[in-house]
């Protein structure tokens, strides 16, 4: 009798780990099978196509755009690229990154790439932005913030008043600028503003460069300012007012798409149920090194 109930046993545990598996496999199919085709198309086909990437929120890193737009430059069926941004900037070379590959695109591969600003085309997004061959925005369109901004939080009377003390050894007088447990020395606030003023003066002539325009006529409304899309067009900041409808439209018609183009959008990297309990998860879990990090940073971004 207990060799019996071993083996029922057994075979209990064996059965409802196969049925386990098919659902798990059946709940991965029906999730790919929904979630499939969401693109207009892929990499492979042909035709009039037009490739879109999506610059969306605040820029913290390169990827996945440069490597997007890197995919459709070298595919020879797309015939263009649009960048649609919805971004207030970010990180001064993560901003500075995708600009340079955005005039790669049009000089090396010699291919258009439009941008269509949606709600907010901003700082970095606008760095980006002003090495593209064309800029589209609606009317009511967040553009400009050129600059540079630098932040952090000084908790030095919070320590005081819990008592603690911050130790700090070092090997130069500027080696901790920023520590947030102390104000800036007079040396240190000029130098971390002679750092800002080198990444503005480079923002201004990245922006005089591809709008073909002045660096001192650039520098001049360099304050700061966000302007409406109206407004920008006037100052030349953008070349048409208009939403994305009308950048495609147009963006066709320059590369000799006609009728309607078919647009295409980079594959997402989706993720089955099956993927997250056999892969690693390690980069949905915050690690304890980005947790605790606490430094100064650099933005070209509008806050």
């Amino acid at each position: 009798m207990p060799e019996r109930r071993s083996r029922t046993l057994l075979w209990i545990l064996i059965g409802g780990g196969a049925f386990f598996l098919f659902v798990l496999a059946v709940f991965s199919l029906v999730y790919l099978t929904l979630h499939a085709g969401t693109n207009e198309a892929g990499f492979g086909g042909f035709g009039d196509r037009i490739g879109v990437v999506d610059l969306d929120g605040v820029i913290l890193s390169p990827q996945p755009v440069v490597g997007q737009l890197k995919k459709f430059a070298d595919d020879s069926s797309i015939k263009a690229i649009i960048l649609h941004v919805n971004s207030p900037g970010g990180g001064v070379a993560a901003s500075e990154e995708i600009y340079r590959e955005v005039k790669r695109v049009r000089e090396e591969k010699k291919k258009q790439v439009v941008v269509s600003i949606e709600t907010v085309g901003a700082s970095g997004a606008y760095y980006i932005a002003s090495a593209s061959n064309k800029i589209y925005a609606d009317r009511g369109s967040i553009v400009g913030s050129i600059g540079v901004i630098a932040e952090w939080v000084n908790y030095g009377d919070l320590l005081r008043w819990a008592k603690l003390k911050s130790i700090v050894l070092k090997t130069g007088e500027f080696k901790d600028t920023g520590n947030p447990t102390r104000d800036l020395t007079p040396a240190e606030q000029a130098y971390m503003q002679s750092l800002i003023d080198n990444m503005f003066g480079q923002f201004v002539h990245a922006v005089a460069d591809g709008r073909g325009m002045k660096f001192e006529d650039v520098k001049s409304i360099a304050n700061g300012k966000v302007w409406t899309g109206e407004q920008a067009l006037s100052m030349k900041l953008i070349d048409n007012v208009g939403d994305f409808e009308a950048a495609v439209k147009d963006t066709a018609k320059s590369v000799g798409i006609s009728g309607e183009p078919t647009l295409v959008h980079p594959e997402k990297d989706r993720r089955t149920m099956l993927d997250l309990l056999t892969g690693d998860i390690s980069q949905w879990i915050p690690a304890r090194e980005k947790m605790l990090e606490q430094q100064v940073g650099f933005y070209y971004l509008w806050k």
